[in-house]
């Protein structure tokens, strides 16, 4: 598999995000040889640069900030004069995304993949054209090209991006001062992570979320609850409210928002944050001229990443499936294993799901709300974290742990977390279920005491018909 000239290679990857690099470096692992294509002078992607991990460091430090401020007298500590310095959280923030984005350098180069900076489109035979910011070009031949460009916001026709009033996800993460008051335009993880950022370090935030619900297809209980934490947070949530007009001016935006019945008002505000989901970013790759079949914005797939053109795959945000940067990152494995002959494979049925607001909220297979629409019999096991004891003694006791199981075999079907570190903890239930595992078998498990998993534990003997520490 070795190159015959140095631009020629077995694997060609376009785009170095979770997806992309991990694909290159299980590439090179196999023994192809590999390139990887980024347009930006970081690797890393969205994630790095300007999504996952900017933003779980604001999220961090905004709470961190909350704590000190309002969370602290529950365990007997006074603290006064705290002050925010926005500007060291913001170095603190980028200095974080550098060092994780020279990480990836560091593991490309450790695996011997070659990085060309520059834009990358198909080309037939499958080769790759990179052109570099000073418009020269450069062809990589390719046995094999991976397409890993990734997705970008989606924008409202009457509410453009201006990145100074109306704002995307990436001006949200850098603004260098609190907004007086901020709207958030859609109620899913995006929209509620930034909204609980901004909200934590004194903005007054309204999030305004067409649909009835907070993260539209999550357990209809567990976001129930997230919006009473959030309005006890300070957030003022409107569900079922649509965004009609938008007048944008130098020192502000007012929008006009319609509820359910009809009835309009107008919201002002120094920013808005338009956060109504992504779509899959495909712009400059050449993809119809290349005759790679799309359909509704995500490019054809076959079970072994194959798209309609020999020689060309994709993964991660361009195909089917949840728009999340482990599920990317699972698709380059698999897909490279494919290429190489192997089992590689995603079951797209156990990828967890999470929103990083506090409480945490984490989901993995199905609601009950979809298994009760397909007939599923099924059965329920529900434990509060104001009964677990290390919630307690952390003073954080909101939230609960659900466990759904088929009402025959006791097979895990789903698990849906409200409460402190959800996020870690629904990694038990994606075990079980990539297993094939039931309730019971949750159940039996030992758990140390006193730890949060204990909740996930008692969720799973209520689920089993076992309840121990259930009221």
């Amino acid at each position: 598999m070795a190159k015959k000239n140095e631009n020629q290679f077995d694997i060609v990857v376009i785009g170095s995000g979770p997806g992309g690099y991990v694909a290159a470096i299980r590439a090179s692992q196999l023994g192809f040889a590999t390139a990887i294509v980024e347009k930006r002078n970081t690797l890393g992607g969205t994630c790095l640069n300007i999504g996952c991990i900017p933003s779980k460091a604001l999220l961090d430090s905004s709470e961190q900030y909350a704590k000190a401020r309002n969370g602290l007298q529950q365990h007997g500590i006074e603290v006064s004069g705290v002050k925010l310095d926005l500007k060291a959280m913001m170095k603190r923030k980028s200095e974080i995304v550098d060092r994780l984005t020279g990480g990836v350098a560091t593991l490309l180069k450790k695996n011997k993949v070659r990085v060309f900076t520059g834009s990358g489109r198909l080309e037939s035979g499958p080769s790759v054209v990179v052109t570099g910011e000073d418009g020269n070009e450069s062809v990589l031949s390719a046995g094999h090209v991976i397409l890993a460009s990734g997705s970008d916001s989606i924008e409202l026709p009457f509410l453009p991006f201006d990145g100074e009033r109306v704002l995307s996800s990436t001006e949200a993460l850098s603004m260098d001062k609190v907004p007086a008051k901020l709207i958030v335009v859609g109620g899913g993880a995006i929209g509620l992570e930034m909204a609980s950022v901004w909200s934590r370090l004194g903005s007054e935030v309204t999030v305004v979320e067409l649909t009835p619900n907070l993260i539209p297809g999550w357990d209809l209980a567990l976001s129930k609850q997230l919006a009473r934490e959030l309005k006890k947070q300070g957030m003022t949530i409107q569900l079922n409210a649509k965004v009609q007009d938008a007048e944008v001016g130098k020192k502000g935006v007012k929008l006009s928002v319609e509820d359910s019945k009809g009835k309009a008002e107008t919201l002002e505000a120094e920013h808005v944050l338009v956060a109504v989901g992504r779509k899959p970013y495909a712009d400059g790759l050449g993809l119809k001229e290349a005759g790679v079949k799309v359909e509704k914005g995500r490019v054809l797939v076959d079970e072994r990443y194959r798209t309609s053109v020999d020689g060309v795959y994709a993964i991660g945000d361009l195909i089917h499936g949840p728009m999340l940067a482990h599920k990317a990152e699972d698709d380059g494995v698999a897909c490279v294993e494919c290429i190489a002959g192997k089992a590689g494979h995603v079951d797209y049925e156990t990828v967890p799901n999470v929103v990083y607001t506090w409480p945490e909220v984490a989901s993995v297979g199905q609601t009950e709300e979809q298994l009760t629409e397909t007939g599923t019999e099924y059965v329920k096991g529900q434990f509060s974290f104001a009964a677990n004891g290390r919630a307690l003694a952390m003073g954080e006791t909101a939230g609960f742990v659900k466990v759904l199981a088929d009402k025959h075999t006791d097979r895990l079907l789903g698990c849906h977390i409200i409460g402190p570190w959800a996020s870690d903890l629904i990694a038990e239930a994606v075990t079980v279920m990539e297993f094939r595992g039931s309730s019971e078998d949750m159940a039996r498990t030992v758990h140390a005491h006193p730890t949060l998993p204990e909740a996930v534990r008692e969720a799973a003997l209520a689920a089993s018909g076992m309840p121990l520490n259930s009221v």
